[in-house]
């Protein structure tokens, strides 16, 4: 069971995350963007990040999916 929850949960939090990345890029909404820049002019150093909306997203799926799997799991045992 261990692997299978592990597969269910893994699973479904990286295809959310990929998937709501995907639509970010290609419908152009800034808060589902993984956007990342660099600048070193001579030690200016400058790093900017992206959005984390997706990955939040993605854990609070993968624990919803994780509980489904565990409650039809003891359903089907017991």
């Amino acid at each position: 069971m261990k692997l299978k929850g592990f597969i269910v949960t893994f699973g479904s939090f990286a295809l959310t995350t990929a998937l709501l990345y995907l639509l970010g890029y290609v419908f152009t909404i800034p808060w589902l963007m993984f956007q990342y820049e660099y600048t070193n002019n001579a030690s200016g150093f400058f790093v900017s990040g992206g959005s984390l909306v997706p990955l939040i997203i993605g854990l609070v799926i993968s624990f919803i999916a994780e509980k489904i799997y565990i409650y039809k799991y003891r359903q089907k045992i017991g």
